[in-house]
């Protein structure tokens, strides 16, 4: 009972590791509004990103806006201003502030089981664009209606998946991880040879922190590959990246000390004992020494 006990325990304290990675994240991280900023606010400087909100800006202000015969330029005009305005410390202001209304936005839809998708609302940038194109006597800008420009963050169903999740592990926090540790504590504790039950579950620990990279890799692929065609897979990419770029840090590190920990408490000395040595030499077989002779005794026949 204590052995089966000593196990049960240790593999619980295994499996709840990528567990606490989830909770700790999903509470600390996209649970918080200042957090989820500073993570998603270097997006803003990354090309795929820029691309996908100049175009969704330029599409938003051309399709409310007719020129007439002055259509196409007027839009390669609106084009260049939207892409300039991304490489501006404004459009860095703009997207932290659109981050935290769609995080706030994400949050209160999981809390309180509202239906639709979520969006980020881009109005800020396009009043900037407006004002960058009005400033450099572009004709026609005060046609330009600074109306709600959006772009989809969560979709219904990915909404309604989340819902499902995020709430548990918000809910669980740090306690994963702390019960994680009092497993390993009794669980070692109980154990009859403590070194060698160390050493396993520190690779047990290794184990269930590559698993989750693995998972991480995985739902990439998944993410990306069931995106709407008119979304940007880079610009996808670059904030699922981002997003989970703690998770995949913890992860590294909890492997790679877990491993150190095995390699360390592993019974060295117990296997050197098990290996097999050579046999001892005979002292008639021994070299004798320069200079000294050895008398042979013959043998008697009969």
């Amino acid at each position: 009972m204590r052995r089966a006990l000593s196990a049960a325990l240790l593999a619980l304290a295994c499996l709840l590791v990528p567990l606490g990675t989830l909770s700790v994240w999903a509470k600390y991280e996209v649970g918080d509004s200042d957090r989820y900023v500073a993570t998603m606010a270097p997006l803003a400087s990354e090309p795929a990103v820029r691309d996908a909100v100049a175009d969704a800006v330029a599409n938003g202000i051309m399709t409310q806006l007719d020129t007439g015969p002055l259509q196409s330029s007027v839009d390669a005009f609106v084009q260049d201003a939207v892409e300039s305005f991304t490489g501006t410390d404004a459009f860095q202001k703009a997207w932290n502030t659109a981050n935290r209304a769609a995080h706030d936005a994400v949050q209160r839809a999981v809390d309180d089981g509202t239906d639709g998708p979520v969006t980020i609302d881009l109005a800020p940038v396009t009043g900037q664009v407006k004002q960058q194109l009005s400033d450099n006597g572009v004709p026609f800008t005060d046609r330009i209606p600074v109306t709600h420009t959006t772009i989809i963050v969560l979709s219904s169903r990915d909404l309604d998946r989340l819902r499902q999740s995020l709430p548990l592990l918000q809910r669980a926090g740090p306690w994963p991880p702390f019960a994680a540790l009092t497993f390993a504590a009794a669980g070692l504790a109980l154990a009859r040879r403590p070194r060698p039950a160390l050493a396993a579950t520190a690779l047990g620990v290794a184990l269930a922190a590559a698993a989750l990279l693995v998972a991480l890799s995985a739902g990439r692929s998944f993410t990306l590959d069931n995106l709407p065609s008119d979304v940007d897979r880079s610009a996808a990419g670059a904030a699922y990246d981002a997003l989970s770029s703690s998770m995949r840090t913890a992860s590294w590190w909890t492997a790679g000390a877990a491993l150190a920990v095995a390699v360390g408490a592993w019974p060295w000395e117990r296997l050197s004992r098990r290996l097999p040595s050579r046999p001892p030499v005979p002292p008639e077989m021994r070299p004798a020494p320069s200079g000294v002779s050895i008398p042979v005794t013959p043998r008697r026949t009969e």
